[in-house]
């Protein structure tokens, strides 16, 4: 993926209000997941194995920084999305936007997401990829949600010491 003209960054607000984009994390490996909170189980999968990601690099796992991006900026406010990447690290950012922002940044990512109603509420069908950035802001990877978190780890240690 070096080279990607496309997610080249990030500018959306976090649950403190600030607004966020990819060189606020420079200096770390950034996975970027679009979903939302009540994903019953591709969201949730997905953070669990960041979390097991960050247990599996160690050390390194300072260097290391989760980035939440909802597709449901409806239901998924600030203090929800808060609590819930909390849940699986207390260093996972949820990041969120009005619903313009939030379609041109699935845009700029190559992320579908579609609202699919459900009698009366609706779930999210979207994209399950991990975008994964280098420590100098560089999209390097774009990893399928049912690889290992082992297989993450490995990838993403390889962009954190490169030889």
């Amino acid at each position: 993926m070096t080279g990607a003209t496309y997610a080249t960054d990030i500018r959306l607000s976090d649950p403190d209000g600030n607004e966020r984009t990819l060189a606020d994390f420079r200096g770390k490996a950034i996975l970027v997941f679009f979903g939302f909170t009540q994903c019953p189980d591709v969201c949730p999968t997905a953070l669990a194995r960041a979390a097991e990601v960050k247990r599996l690099l160690g050390p390194d796992g300072e260097r290391f920084q989760t980035l939440f991006v909802t597709v449901d900026p409806e239901r998924d406010t600030p203090e929800v999305l808060k609590a819930y990447t909390a849940a699986f690290d207390p260093s996972f950012i949820g990041l969120y936007g009005d619903l313009e922002r939030t379609a041109q940044i699935a845009k700029d990512f190559k992320v579908y997401y579609k609202k699919m109603p459900t009698g009366s509420s609706y779930t999210m069908d979207h994209t399950s990829l991990s975008y994964v950035y280098d420590p100098l802001g560089k999209l390097r990877l774009a990893l399928r949600h049912e690889q290992p978190a082992q297989d993450y780890a490995d990838d993403i240690r390889k962009l954190l010491n490169p030889a």
